[in-house]
């Protein structure tokens, strides 16, 4: 059986070998209808480009590297997989293929073999949500040889491109919406603060208590070492045990879930004893009783935007590094 080769996907496509490769390697502008046309045919015939052969010719792989963080056994791991799905999907669309690795240990040295081993595989470029707010190990590890996009935090050390959703917005609008509901006493739980993401959070959160002179206290704020189901739980029995809290603004999904399950097992009425918020709108959060009021965060359109800004620096890459914040959005349901 004979190759199909580009010539094959040209005439199919009504182009010329040129704009296949274009296509293929992404060397020049070709339109969304044209390069739509050259796509289906390459699926239609089966076309697979020799990326070995492409690789050595114009130095890219047409791959690009994704490293996340995740922890052992945690299955709700979700905003990273909405992440990941609006990054695949982008780049598929543009011809690039996604090496996808998770940080199982949330430690630098796993996160910085992984890059190493990407390094081996010449990646294009790399998207990263990194366990450390220092990333400057990336100078040495990656300096030049390709972008570098970042993910729901905002790192310190290097330049390169941020992509996050307005968490201190969303903790902000939590807060509030909380207080015009006449709550002053209001717990937080939250992830760590050596995490930018967290920061933000639990600076919206206090902007939000100062904003309507409301004192803030140590007393009310629970910061969880591991964002895990078991801390969540334990936090909101620390909380609800110890202090008089009317309401729970809880930013982290996972602490979510395990703050849920204690007041749900200890028959805590919602939202007439403690009122919640939660961080983070997936399916689970509309069956818990009552459903859970939340700040929705635009995790695909993180992916997609992420993706969208490594295919203009692969394309530019002498572009200016940018932070892009993506706007949070209130979902009210019964549980405030």
């Amino acid at each position: 059986m004979n190759r199909v080769g580009i010539k094959e996907v040209a005439k199919m496509a009504g182009v010329s070998t040129a704009t296949v490769s274009h296509v293929i390697n992404n060397t020049r502008f070709v339109s969304e209808e044209t390069k739509a046309k050259v796509l289906h045919a390459m699926k239609t015939l089966d076309y697979r480009p020799n990326l070995a052969a492409q690789s050595l010719r114009n130095q890219r792989s047409n791959t690009i590297g994704l490293i996340v963080p995740t922890l052992p056994a945690d299955t709700s791991n979700f905003f990273f997989m909405m992440v990941a799905q609006g990054i695949q999907q982008t780049l598929k669309k543009n011809g690039y293929f996604l090496l996808h690795s998770t940080n199982s240990t949330e430690g630098i040295e796993e996160e910085i073999e992984q890059i190493k081993l990407f390094n081996s595989k010449l990646i294009d470029g790399l998207i990263i949500a990194s366990v450390s707010d220092d990333v400057s190990y990336l100078k040495d590890l990656v300096g030049d040889k390709y972008p570098v996009v970042f993910i729901d935090r905002k790192p310190k050390g290097i330049k390169g491109d941020c992509i996050l959703a307005d968490g201190f917005g969303g903790a902000y609008q939590a807060t509030r919406t909380l207080i015009e509901k006449g709550h002053r006493k209001i717990g937080l739980i939250t992830g760590s603060l050596g995490i930018s993401t967290s920061r933000e959070r639990f600076e919206g959160y206090s902007k939000a208590l100062r904003d309507h002179d409301i004192t803030y206290s140590d007393d009310r704020v629970v910061i969880a070492s591991t964002p895990s189901f078991d801390s969540g739980y334990e936090s909101a029995k620390k909380l609800m045990s110890s202090q008089d809290v009317t309401a729970l603004f809880i930013a982290n999904n996972v602490l979510t879930m395990g703050a849920m399950k204690y007041l749900q097992e200890n028959q805590v009425k919602i939202p007439d004893e403690v009122a919640v918020i939660g961080f983070d709108d997936y399916d689970w959060t509309r069956i818990t009783a009552p459903p859970l009021t939340v700040i929705q965060q635009p995790s695909y359109e993180i992916g997609v935007k992420a993706a969208e800004i490594m295919l203009k620096k692969i394309s530019k890459k002498n572009a200016k590094n940018k932070e892009y914040r993506l706007p949070t959005k209130l979902i009210m349901r019964q549980s405030c």
